[in-house]
């Protein structure tokens, strides 16, 4: 797979032979099959591998736009022809409930996964067994999000395609992410975490760790990271500076109050009955 990677990207998608699309088609398959991932975890640290996302620059470059038809779909979509949108059988394991999901070709939905609608699912995102991906969620372009996660209602994880060496968002196996939450800019958020409703994660933004006496932040060329088992909650802080002092204002912050425990595998349990 990687000479074939090779041949197309020192291809000009300007001008795109049919050899160049029937090799993106092999990638995608093999990006659809979780065998090619946009990130990787090796020795405990996260990668990007900057190859993959390259492969979907130069599929929105060559791509000419065109009416898409998907089977059962009631909604019209115009997109590149090199961006195609997939369809599960039932005898794929994955539960797609109706009402206007739609999975990007090259994503990779693994089975058991439950996609509440409506969802959206961008191409080179990693969403693997047993997942469960609520109404109004987003998984950006190249996020990866790990096995028994559960991403509640009207949360967005933000992908990150460009910078092309950059490491996008990863939520890792069995973290909660409570409704409405927005993790972006590459966070990375390790297993057994649990993210409280209405918290925002990002690059800039830094969080407090009440039970260690720390602050959390992003370092030069490392992302943002929470740790296994935290327990995140947003919370505020006073602002700087005698105007805010003098009316009272507070800054948005997110605090780690606790570290899972059993009482809150309890709370957060997922509902097998569901799957």
């Amino acid at each position: 797979m990687n000479d074939v990677i090779s041949r197309l990207l020192a291809s000009d998608p300007a001008a795109p032979s049919e050899q160049d699309f029937s090799d993106l088609r092999d990638i995608f398959t093999e990006m659809r099959s979780g065998k090619l991932r946009a990130a990787n975890r090796i020795d405990g640290i996260w990668k990007a591998d900057t190859a993959v996302k390259q492969v979907i620059l130069w599929a929105f470059k060559a791509g000419v736009l065109q009416d898409i038809n998907v089977p059962g779909a009631v909604f019209a979509f115009t997109d590149k022809h090199t961006l195609p949108l997939q369809h599960f059988a039932p005898d794929s394991g994955r539960r797609i409930v109706p009402g206007g999901t739609t999975v990007r070709d090259g994503a990779h939905v693994a089975a058991g996964v439950i996609i509440m609608p409506p969802a959206y699912v961008n191409i080179g995102a990693y969403v693997d067994e047993q997942t469960m991906v609520d109404s109004h969620a987003l998984v950006g372009s190249c996020a990866q999000v790990g096995k028994r996660v559960h991403l509640s209602a009207g949360v967005q994880i933000g992908g990150v395609l460009e910078p092309i060496g950059a490491v996008p968002v990863v939520i890792e196996d069995d973290v909660m992410v409570g409704g409405n939450s927005g993790i972006y800019e590459g966070t990375i958020v390790r297993r057994r975490a649990v993210i409280g409703t209405g918290v925002i994660l990002n690059a800039s933004t830094p969080v407090f760790d009440c039970v260690h006496g720390r602050i959390l932040r992003r370092e030069a060329g490392q992302p943002l990271e929470i740790p296994e088992n935290a327990v995140v909650v947003a919370g505020s802080r006073p602002a700087r500076g005698a105007y805010a002092q003098e009316h009272q204002l507070q800054m948005y912050t997110p605090l780690i109050i606790k570290y899972r425990d059993s009482k809150t595998d309890a709370a957060t349990a997922l509902e097998e009955s569901l799957r």
